[in-house]
């Protein structure tokens, strides 16, 4: 068995439709450059409020992918 590292990098994703898009674009824009992406945590979230009301949905979120040398 092998041993394995994985790196772990904070982004964050938005969307106008909610907390679960914005958290998915996060994820589907990383896999788009990394590769064997494992783990995401979502660590806050928070929204973008204009004229009173919420305009874009915001979440910060970890990502962890195997690293490789």
């Amino acid at each position: 068995m092998s041993d394995s590292v994985y790196k772990i990098i904070e982004l964050v994703g938005s969307s106008p439709d909610g907390w679960e898009a914005a958290t998915k674009n996060a994820v589907e824009r990383a896999s788009k450059s990394l590769r064997d992406l494992r783990i995401v945590e979502v660590i806050t979230l928070d929204a973008k409020i204009e004229d009173g009301k919420i305009a874009t949905y915001r979440a910060k979120v970890k990502v962890s992918f195997k690293f490789e040398d």
